[in-house]
């Protein structure tokens, strides 16, 4: 037999995949088999991705793989893998390893394995010295035997209830007078911290009945008839199908019926989605299937992974990186062995290695983390609408501030309504013009009216940190970052000025360099600042702050637990306060500089400035509390914010679509941006120019090559293109890189593909 191997190295001029001979000791290698193989020199991890009976090459002349890892990958996941590579213009290993099992690494060296324990059983020996009828025992074998007396036990358990430790055993085992074997144990539960799982099974509104009798309706009707009912069954990926440039049709056709059509379901804030998404995966377990449930950032939305764990136990499997790499594992483990029948997690869930997926939940669809940031830059929503049309699943989009892609594209399910029946709450655009400070006098009014009854509110501006940036009152100078063309941002809690791009960091001048003098001014105002104000203002109410720095001390769901648990007070953070939480005592939200993203050069600031004050705004007045929202802005007639304080998604909607059909963005047209870097600024320039040949010679609209601003020590240029025809944009970009990157004239050069930037 012949195994199609893809190595996992990220070299992308290497194209495999490579044929190895299989032999006898390692005769149930399929597809997805994770293979120890000599590459070169090298000792590499690789992925089966095809077998064949024959080879091209002479079987003397194919090399065997030295070992078989003890976890494989479903077939279907190496193609929807291979399809990501192709589709994010990657390399197959970079693809690849999004599907492996969490720890398995790139190399052929350590790895994390199935948990296992050593079992000791006596052997008729055994027993006949433990009567007498035997050599002699010392006191530590002694104790062992009689530990084992009453039938077989954990070799870890002997050393501690019996003294009898490994050595010990060992030496017993040499004698006879034990057997020793080695036991695959059931994987571990992860613990899920949870915040406000609300209780129980909740009695649903008739606006919430409907709309899960249209998501019912169009769930499969049961599990897939074909599909390899073992775990490690082996499927084929034969031909042309094994690659990611397959049609979208071609596994669907391969497996049966076509996929249902996405469903998106667009609810006012606090309408009761989850509830829905709950008795979805419910009816879909009932038809023996299982569920995917993405959520943004499962730290930040506790309370959704909590309601799940909450409904349905140990069916359901934690996948996110807050895990240990063990917990992580052993999630995974459940997942494939089917002991666990529902993930949840942030967009790497979509990988989760179940099979017979009946419905993918992409809950707050709106959400930019859904976007990979490093090589493979995927978008998790494409790539689970993807992975529901191969396996005949159900997707269903939800959000109150849905993306006009999904909007255009999905058939929307409407939840207008508000489960405990109030009202979205009313929003005052305030104009911060001639105003100083940080906070309106509406605000300090409003605010204080939190103080006074001890209620609680909910204070987002969009910036981390103390001030912007310093600037030197003698001479002018301004501290910016040695490694990147920015700013260092002013961190006062820490003594630090940072840069927020590459982590470079400095203790806060008491001078200038240049010039000597002291007199150092501070710009702007971040979180850290505000809090510190608000603490000032809120006295004696407690303030709790979220944002990035908060978060990697480890500190979100401490925060948040604080903040839900506290009687009042104030939640002050960056967008982190208003992804998704539900705390039916907030009465107020106040959203600070809401109009900043707005002044950023990019296509998608409307949509972001609607959302995120829509977002915020559905933080308060739940629980039957009244409540109220203030919004600062440079421009408060701003059109996305008007539609935002109308909470009139659907004007905005119209509007933005009928703009980007008029300027060809998306979902009227695809957009891929490539970013050439290096260490010196003609390299990359040089590249950029030559992708720029290639490109344009495919008959593909490009923009650029334009300088960046220098990033992490490397000075960057970037091309942009921007067509109607997203699969012939891909290929033509494909292509270009491909021998772009091979040409050794642009050996300095790394190149990041970005399609569908966010």
């Amino acid at each position: 037999m012949i195994a199609r191997v893809e190595p996992l190295t990220t070299a992308r001029a290497l194209r495999g995949p490579f044929d190895y001979r299989v032999g006898d000791a390692l005769a149930d290698v399929a597809v997805g088999s994770v293979l120890v193989v000599p590459f070169g020199p090298r000792r590499l991890l690789g992925v089966v991705v095809e077998v064949a009976e024959s080879s091209d090459l002479p079987p003397e002349r194919l090399a065997e793989p030295i070992e078989a890892l003890e976890a494989d990958v479903p077939a279907e996941l190496v193609r929807l893998g291979l399809w990501v590579a192709d589709e994010y213009v990657s390399t197959p290993a970079r693809g690849l390893a999004l599907v492996l099992p969490p720890g398995t690494g790139t190399g052929s060296g350590r790895r994390t394995r199935p948990r296992a324990s050593l079992t000791a059983e006596l052997t008729a020996a055994g027993r006949a010295a433990l009567a007498g009828d035997g050599p002699r025992l010392g006191s530590r074998q002694r104790a062992g035997l009689e530990a084992l007396a009453d039938g077989p036990a954990r070799v870890a358990d002997l050393g501690r209830l019996a003294g009898c430790d490994h050595a010990a055993v060992r030496r017993l085992e040499q004698r006879g007078l034990v057997s020793v074997a080695r036991t695959v144990e059931a994987p571990g539960r992860a613990a899920v911290r949870g915040v406000g799982a609300r209780g129980g099974v909740r009695e649903l509104t008739a606006a919430q009945e409907r709309a899960l009798a249209e998501i019912v309706a169009a769930l499969p009707a049961g599990p897939r008839r074909g599909r390899p009912a073992a775990p490690g069954g082996a499927v084929a990926v034969g031909g042309s199908d094994s690659r990611a440039g397959a049609g979208d049709t071609a596994s669907a056709a391969r497996e049966g019926a076509a996929a249902p059509a996405p469903l998106l379901l667009h609810g006012v804030t606090g309408s009761g989605k989850t509830e829905v998404y709950l008795r979805a995966v419910e009816e879909v377990l009932a038809r023996g299937m299982t569920a995917i449930v993405l959520v943004p950032e499962i730290g930040l939305t506790p309370q959704t992974a909590g309601r799940f764990v909450e409904r349905f136990g140990d069916t359901v499997a934690i996948l996110h990186s807050q895990l240990t790499v063990r917990e992580r594992y052993d999630e995974w483990a459940r997942l494939r062995s089917g002991a666990a029948r529902v993930a949840v997690g942030p967009r790497s869930a979509v990988f989760a290695p179940v099979q017979d997926v009946g419905l993918i939940v992409v809950d707050e669809e709106h959400d930019g983390s859904y976007k990979q940031d490093g090589d493979p830059r995927y978008d998790a929503r494409h790539v689970a609408e993807r992975r529901a049309r191969e396996a005949g699943a159900l997707l269903l989009a939800g959000s109150a501030t849905p993306r006009p892609e999904s909007v255009s594209r999905h058939r929307r399910i409407r939840l207008a309504e508000r489960v405990d029946g109030s009202a979205l709450p009313p929003v005052e655009l305030v104009a911060m013009a001639g105003v100083q400070g940080p906070l309106h006098q509406r605000t300090r009014d409003a605010l204080d009216d939190v103080r006074r009854t001890g209620e609680k509110a909910i204070v987002l501006l969009n910036r981390r940190g103390w001030s912007n940036f310093l600037t030197c009152g003698g001479c002018g100078r301004v501290w910016e970052c040695p490694n990147c063309d920015v700013t260092l941002v002013l961190h006062r809690g820490e003594g630090r000025i940072a840069c927020h791009h590459c982590g470079h960091r400095e203790r806060v001048p008491d001078r200038c360099p240049d010039c000597g003098s002291v007199s150092l001014a501070r710009h702007g105002v971040g979180t850290e600042q505000l809090g510190v104000e608000l603490i000032r203002l809120m006295d004696p109410l407690p303030v709790f702050r979220l944002d990035a720095d908060t978060a990697a001390r480890g500190g979100a769901g401490e925060a948040l637990e604080r903040f839900e648990a506290a009687a009042g007070g104030v939640l002050v953070g960056t967008q982190m306060v208003a992804k998704g939480h539900d705390f039916p005592d907030v009465t107020l939200g106040v959203v600070l500089d809401a109009d900043a993203t707005l002044r950023f050069p990019d296509f998608r600031a409307e949509e972001r400035t609607f959302a995120l004050v829509t977002q915020l705004a559905g933080r308060s007045g739940r629980g039957g509390r009244a409540g109220r929202v203030v919004v600062q802005a440079l421009d408060p007639e701003a059109s996305a914010l008007r539609f935002a304080a109308a909470h009139d998604s659907d004007g905005f909607l119209a509007g933005e679509l009928a703009r980007r059909e008029a300027l060809g963005y998306p979902p009227f047209g695809s957009l891929i941006r490539i970013v050439c870097s290096s260490e010196e600024p003609e390299p990359a320039a040089s590249a950029a120019e030559a992708l720029l040949a290639r490109i344009r010679g495919a008959a593909i609209p490009v923009l650029g090559p334009a300088p960046l601003f220098r990033l992490k020590g490397r000075e960057r240029f970037q091309l942009v293109v921007k067509a109607p025809d997203r699969a012939a944009a891909i290929a033509a970009v494909r292509a270009a890189v491909t021998a772009v990157a091979a040409d050794r004239s642009h050996g300095p050069v790394t190149y990041a593909v970005d399609v569908d930037p966010q």
